[in-house]
C-alpha cells in the first residue's frame, strides 16, 4: 500500500503520523512545495495550480491514495484535484473537527489562519455542524508560519496571542490548521486554566488517516511490520525532509522509514 501527502510545508506531518501508527508498513509519499509557499496569501486560482503540480509529482509515483494535509488547499483545491485524479487515486481532503468538538456541547473556540477565520467556509461548517453550540472564531496570527519555520519564540508570541482571545468558558478548542497539531500541547498549556481542567483539543489527523484507509478498504494494522518506506518531494524534486520537521516528534519519527529505492 502506498499513500501520498500533500500540502505547501510541514503541516501535513501530523496527518502522516496518524497514517503511519495506523499501517507503519504502507509507503509513504510527501509532496511538499517550497517553491511556493505559503499558500495562504495566494489567490484561490493561483493555490489551485500550485496544489495540482504538488499532487502531479506525487501522482507520478503511483500512490493508492492522496491526502491532502492542508485545510486552506482542501477548500480552494479539492474539487479540482478530485476532478483531475479519480477515480484512479482516491483524494481526501482536511476539514476541521468542529462536529465531534461540538457534540460536547460545551463552548467551542476554533484556533484558524486569519484567512480561514469568519470565511464563508468556516462560517458553513459551523452552521451545519456546530448545531447551536456557543463558537468562537479565533485568528491565529502569524502561528503556522512559526510552526513552518519552527520559530519557539514566535509560536510562544503567536499561542499567546489567540489565548487572549479565546473565551475562558471554552471546553475544546478546535485546532483548524494542520500546522497547529503540531505544537498542541502548547496550546493546551496556554489555555488551560483551573476552572476547565477538562479542556479538549480537536485535530483532523486521526479522522483523516482513517478515512483514507476507508477509501482504500483497508483496515489498521497497528502492529503491522514497519517497513514501510518514505519519499520526499520538494516542489516535484526528490530530497528530504526540511530540518524544521525534525524539531517536531512527528518529523523524528519518520527519520526511521527507509528511503524508497
Amino acid at each position: 500500500m502506498k499513500i501520498a501527502l500533500m500540502d505547501s510545508g510541514i503541516g501535513l506531518l501530523a496527518a502522516t503520523d496518524a497514517v503511519r501508527r495506523l499501517r507503519p508498513d504502507a509507503d509513504l509519499v510527501l509532496s511538499l512545495d517550497p517553491d511556493g509557499m505559503p499558500w495562504g496569501p495566494r489567490t484561490p486560482d493561483d493555490l489551485t495550480r500550485r496544489a495540482l503540480a504538488v499532487a502531479e509529482a506525487a501522482a507520478a509515483h503511483r500512490p493508492d491514495a492522496l491526502v491532502v494535509g492542508c485545510n486552506t488547499a482542501t477548500v480552494h483545491a479539492l474539487p479540482a484535484l478530485r476532478a483531475h485524479l479519480e477515480p484512479a487515486i482516491p483524494v481526501i481532503g482536511t476539514v476541521p473537527a468542529i462536529k465531534p468538538a461540538a457534540a460536547g456541547g460545551g463552548p467551542v473556540a476554533i484556533w484558524a489562519t486569519p484567512a480561514t477565520t469568519r470565511s464563508p467556509y468556516q462560517r458553513g461548517l459551523i452552521k451545519d455542524f456546530a448545531g447551536g453550540v456557543p463558537v468562537a472564531e479565533v485568528p491565529c496570527f502569524g502561528l503556522a508560519e512559526a510552526v513552518e519555520h519552527a520559530d519557539g519564540t514566535a509560536i510562544e508570541a503567536a499561542v499567546a496571542a489567540a489565548a487572549a482571545l479565546t473565551p475562558r468558558d471554552v471546553t475544546a478548542i478546535v485546532l483548524g490548521c494542520t500546522h497547529y497539531e503540531l505544537v498542541a500541547e502548547r496550546i493546551r498549556a496556554a489555555v488551560r486554566h483551573p476552572a476547565l481542567p477538562q479542556l479538549t483539543l480537536y485535530g483532523s489527523a486521526d479522522a483523516v488517516a482513517a478515512q483514507t484507509l476507508r477509501r482504500l478498504g483497508a483496515r489498521p494494522a497497528p502492529g503491522a511490520d514497519p517497513s514501510g518506506t518514505l519519499t520526499v518531494l520538494l516542489s516535484g524534486r526528490e530530497g528530504t525532509l526540511p530540518e524544521a520537521a525534525l524539531t517536531y516528534r512527528e518529523g523524528r519519527l519518520l527519520r526511521t522509514a527507509s528511503p524508497a529505492r
